[in-house]
């Protein structure tokens, strides 16, 4: 009882972790983490805690050596919480549960078995057909961060992962102002007797949202453009002061970049490209050493000049202006974000466990039935279906059929 104990009281020190009282679940869970091949992913999905957690209700957890060293996590600071450290990446992919954070590559579903569970990232845009057929043959059941909802309908994933990127890119502009990075030599947000920095930032989402908050704080001059009032004046009220807001339009939107000493990027497309909306031409008036941040780029970009870039090489240079065009900024943060998706992820696990199978909680919580784009191999997510011109089935019915 003692262990049990100390396992709450250090669920209960960490910042929003996932706690629910020790107890048996109805049905035991075998959860395999391996680690990720996907370039420069360097997030895990469950933390040593989280871990700790899982295995007091009486769940295994296999990680594949290495996996959390890239959000600094060694193998012994989840072996001391009772996972078993597997060396073999086929072993880790025996396990009834998959978790990972990158979608699945083909290599990964060549190791799974037949109607295995799978959490993981799959954003419908960047799908491939091929990978979605192999799945589809293993019969997996498979959810899409992407789609995850709480109890208040919100994309939690979308948001937590979106709130970190936010705030981050700003920290980034910050570091590319300075003269460290060949910038223009600013400190962002200025001092007494200097006109502060002037940000603009296209886009009043949740990525919008806390890009705004942060440079507000650090004492930017802030401008947030969106297509969308309900948006801008969500963000107003957030934000809790006031702030520049415009809707877009072309002569106001192009008069602010050529002013200002930051652009952020963060318009969304719900599927497919966002839109593209500053043009090569206005990027070229801009002022020399600006920086321009394209949180939008893994779903095409909001500027035309702009390209992929990585964490390795995160910027380029064109029209003397310094672009930062790294698709998943949240890695840059690894270990935060890692804390933040456990928080989610843990619950759904117990759940998973408490409900009696992946079935019973896909009929008794809406959020995660939301997520669901594979039952049994069967397409369920019709973004999917209308992507590849392919039939899919309601999982509604299809569990009622199955019950």
């Amino acid at each position: 009882m003692g262990n049990m104990t100390r396992i709450a009281s250090e669920v209960f020190g960490q910042t929003q972790e996932a706690y629910k009282s020790i107890r048996s679940s109805k049905c035991k869970l075998i959860i395999g983490i391996p680690k990720e091949i996907v370039f420069q992913e360097n997030r895990i999905a469950l933390t040593p805690l989280s871990v700790a957690l899982l295995v007091e209700h009486g769940h295994e957890v296999l990680i594949e050596s290495g996996a959390g060293q890239a959000s600094n996590f060694l193998d012994h600071h989840y072996s001391e919480q009772g996972a078993q450290i597997v060396y073999e990446k086929e072993r880790v992919f025996k396990a009834d549960i998959i978790i990972k954070i990158a979608s699945p590559t083909i290599e990964e579903i060549a190791l799974m078995k037949n109607k295995q569970i799978l959490l993981s990232s799959q954003q419908p845009s960047l799908m491939d057909l091929e990978v979605l057929k192999a799945m589809m043959k293993k019969q997996i059941t498979a959810l899409s961060y992407e789609y995850l909802q709480d109890e208040g309908g919100h994309l939690t994933v979308v948001r937590a992962m979106s709130e970190i990127v936010g705030a981050t890119s700003i920290l980034i502009a910050a570091e590319y102002l300075s003269n460290v990075f060949e910038g223009k030599g600013l400190m962002l947000g200025g001092v007494t007797g200097v006109p502060p920095t002037e940000i603009v930032i296209i886009g009043a989402g949740t990525v919008g949202e806390f890009a705004a908050r942060t440079a507000i704080a650090l004492g930017a001059q802030v401008k947030v453009f969106d297509s969308s009032v309900f948006r801008l004046r969500r963000l107003q009220n957030n934000v809790g002061t006031r702030v520049f807001t415009s809707v877009i339009q072309p002569i106001i939107l192009n008069k602010a970049i050529l002013s200002c000493d930051v652009v952020i990027g963060a318009l969304r497309a719900k599927n497919g490209r966002s839109p593209c909306i500053i043009s090569e031409e206005t990027v070229s008036k801009m002022k020399p050493n600006s920086v321009l941040i394209d949180v939008s780029i893994d779903q095409g970009g909001c500027f035309e000049t702009s390209e992929i870039t990585s964490h390795d090489r995160p910027v380029f240079k064109k029209y003397e202006v310094i672009h930062y065009c790294v698709p998943n900024i949240a890695s840059r943060v690894a270990r935060t974000a890692t804390y933040a998706m456990t928080n989610i992820f843990t619950p759904i696990l117990l759940q998973i466990a408490d409900y009696g199978g992946i079935s019973n909680l896909i009929w008794g919580h809406t959020g995660v039935r939301n997520a669901v784009y594979l039952y049994q191999g069967s397409l369920t997510n019709k973004d999917m279906a209308e992507k590849f011109d392919i039939p899919y089935k309601d999982l509604s019915l299809m569990i009622v059929v199955n019950q």
